[in-house]
């Protein structure tokens, strides 16, 4: 089976799960926090480190069930850096006339 590669969004969602999983885990081993998941710590050592970009749904709700989150709150930070680009990608540039009017290529249109 050929994997294809990531997107850029995909890479950046992973990395952005591996650091929610790392600052709710504190102070907890890895150890523990992924015996209790009933998965491997080299597993969650990987996805926290953003090397499993893509985990399996399954693995994901284990983890955030024995870290006390919720897949909705983990969904909506994971996603957030995502949105935000999207949803300025979309806005007219006349939103941000301090940035337009300061790049040195700008050319103003009668």
């Amino acid at each position: 089976m050929v994997r294809l590669p990531l997107t850029p969004a995909e890479v950046g969602r992973g990395q952005r799960l591996g650091a929610l999983l790392r600052r709710a885990r504190g102070c907890r081993s890895m150890l523990d926090v992924a015996l209790a998941s009933h998965i491997s710590p080299e597993t969650l050592r990987k996805i926290e480190s953003g090397r499993v970009a893509t985990p399996a749904f399954p693995t994901i709700a284990a983890i955030a069930e024995t870290l006390g989150l919720s897949l909705d709150a983990v969904w909506a930070e994971i996603s957030q850096a995502e949105r935000t680009v999207e949803d300025q990608s979309f806005l007219p540039v006349t939103r941000h006339p301090s940035l337009v009017s300061q790049h040195p290529l700008h050319i103003k249109y009668a």
